[in-house]
């Protein structure tokens, strides 16, 4: 085994790791072993993960995207998927309906419902600067969240939304993606 990198995560925590995987050592993952990571992977400084995580290959994780929900929750990324700086992903959350306290510092029985979801970014999709996405939505395949949009409900694949909420905005082209795919052997 080679020598730790002093700039880079400890890849060796991770559940399995591919090839060609840049992790700062500045991003936080609180539950490496529920975290899986493809090849061709890039996760910046300052990313905060705290749920369980499948990363698919070709993908990048942009400086201080912040993943919330626990260890009951998931983020689920495709191959081929950009998530772009300060972009939230929740993907757990206390209902906040007045039914208990909604801090996890609090004994479970004082506290109210908490969602536990799976997020699930489908490849080819893209998420824009600061945009943040609710429990249990799935990003459709090849689907662009523009920047400082609000994604409470699934969105269509090839589209685009933008808006709070966010709302479809332009069909979005695919050839081009799924050719380049083809020609490195994903489709």
């Amino acid at each position: 085994m080679g020598e730790l990198d002093p700039n880079q995560f400890d890849k060796s925590l991770l559940n399995s790791v591919g090839e060609d995987v840049f992790i700062s050592n500045k991003v936080e993952i609180r539950r490496p072993h529920l975290v899986r990571v493809g090849s061709h992977v890039a996760i910046d400084s300052g990313v905060y993960i705290t749920t369980a995580a499948e990363i698919g290959d070709y993908t990048h994780l942009s400086p201080y995207i912040t993943v919330i929900g626990g260890a009951n929750s998931k983020l689920v990324v495709g191959d081929f998927v950009t998530i772009a700086a300060g972009s939230r992903i929740i993907c757990g959350s206390d209902k906040f309906m007045g039914e208990g306290f909604t801090s996890v510092t609090v004994p479970d029985e004082y506290r109210d419902e908490v969602v536990f979801t799976t997020v699930t970014l489908n490849k080819f999709a893209g998420v824009g600067t600061n945009a943040v996405i609710m429990p249990g939505v799935t990003i459709g395949e090849g689907s662009v969240i523009g920047a400082c949009s609000l994604v409470t409900k699934d969105t269509e694949p090839w589209t685009i939304y933008m808006g709070v909420p966010a709302q479809p905005v332009k069909i979005r082209p695919k050839e081009k993606m799924l050719q380049y795919a083809r020609a490195l052997g994903y489709l």
